[in-house]
């Protein structure tokens, strides 16, 4: 018996999972069929079959082979068809046919049909149930088709939120991909500004460490000890950028910001430039991502005074008002004019997009008012807070 229970499961699985191939107008006509053969075998077996009735059947049943296309007029179609029938006492205790357009018309019409389909329901319902119609009982008719409507309802209920889970899926899928490209854009600026900066000292500084060997062997010393600190700190900023890609929690150290400007402003100093910072107005309180945009900012401007300006003199001003932070990087260097990113633009972009992400604007160009190249970035303050003074 287990065997032939387990055989009888294994073929009903195989059915249903054949029907789910079928094509839904293939599975609609032997729905019509099935109906069309169980309203006519009563009649056909009690001897009571005529042609009116083999019509009307028809007409009940064989239509809901596009009720998908169609619900309204196949309900309406089948439910005249079914009226006929009963009032003529042709059709056998249930209404396959109409059941079948009640579900259907209920899970695929809209609010508007769906009111009219339940009142043509009760009137065809008061219509057939004659006392001497063969039909079942009213309350059982009235069961039937109340739990008809009711499977139309849920199925409609079930496909809308199917439809609602797959859009939020597919939002949430675009949010996901949106974000995973920023943060791959976060942290491709991040790896440039952080190796541009500190490889270009480590070069500049390198290049001139056999001269200041034989010249000057005690700043020699300080020259070496700045190229070991550079790289020093490009390996802790890396660790910390590159912390998010891998499966431990990435460090939990800060990222730089105002505070160590002065540190950029001193590796300048010790590669070789008069490097001075100026900051003017009383410190404000800044979005979360400012105070790191302004150091990469002042990062890559400063990294390419000292590899591409030919410059002796780099000032380094922040400038806050009340309603923004300005921010400059000047030198008085005659090297080439494109200086405002790397050889491939990637410096200015990266400066650009940092800038413009915390909703601030960039200048940047050959000075106006004498020789050198002009960074200048404008960055928005938190608004209605009472401002701190400057540090030093």
């Amino acid at each position: 018996m287990r065997k032939l229970a387990e055989q009888a499961r294994r073929a009903v699985r195989q059915a249903t999972d054949a029907a789910r191939d079928l094509p839904p107008l293939a599975v609609d006509s032997i729905i019509a069929l099935l109906c069309y053969l169980a309203t006519i075998a009563s009649p056909v077996v009690d001897g009571e079959d005529t042609t009116m009735m083999y019509v009307f059947a028809a007409l009940s049943s064989l239509p809901l082979a596009w009720r998908r296309r169609w619900p309204v007029p196949i309900t309406f179609l089948t439910g005249v068809a079914t009226s006929v029938l009963a009032v003529n006492d042709l059709i056998k205790e249930v209404p396959f046919g109409q059941l079948v357009a009640t579900y259907t018309f209920a899970a695929l019409a809209g609010p508007g049909w769906r009111a009219l389909g339940i009142l043509g329901t009760v009137a065809g319902l008061g219509i057939s149930l004659t006392p001497k119609s063969s039909i079942l009982p009213v309350s059982a008719t009235v069961i039937m088709f109340g739990g008809a409507y009711a499977l139309g309802a849920i199925a409609r209920s079930r496909r809308k939120l199917i439809a609602n889970l797959e859009a939020r899926a597919e939002q949430l899928a675009a949010d996901y991909t949106k974000a995973a490209s920023r943060e791959r854009e976060r942290i491709a600026r991040d790896m440039h500004d952080i190796l541009a900066h500190s490889v270009s000292l480590i070069v500049v500084q390198a290049e001139a460490g056999p001269v200041v060997v034989r010249s000057d062997p005690a700043r020699a010393e300080q020259v070496f000890d700045a190229i070991a600190d550079a790289g020093r700190d490009a390996l802790t900023q890396l660790r910390r950028t590159l912390g998010v890609l891998r499966s431990e929690p990435a460090s939990r150290a800060p990222q730089p910001g105002l505070d160590a400007v002065p540190a950029l402003v001193e590796q300048a100093r010790v590669a070789g430039l008069a490097a001075v910072l100026h900051e003017r107005g009383a410190r404000r309180p800044l979005p979360a991502d400012t105070p790191v945009a302004a150091y990469r900012v002042v990062q890559e401007a400063l990294t390419n005074v000292v590899r591409h300006a030919r410059a002796g003199r780099v000032e380094v001003v922040l400038r806050w008002d009340d309603d923004e932070l300005g921010l400059e990087v000047r030198d008085d260097g005659r090297g080439p004019g494109r200086r405002a990113g790397s050889s491939s633009g990637h410096g200015l972009i990266g400066m650009r997009e940092r800038v413009a992400a915390c909703g601030g604007t960039l200048e940047t160009g050959a000075a106006s008012d004498g020789p050198g190249f002009r960074v200048h970035a404008r960055l928005p303050v938190v608004a209605s807070v009472v401002p701190r003074q400057p540090h030093g």
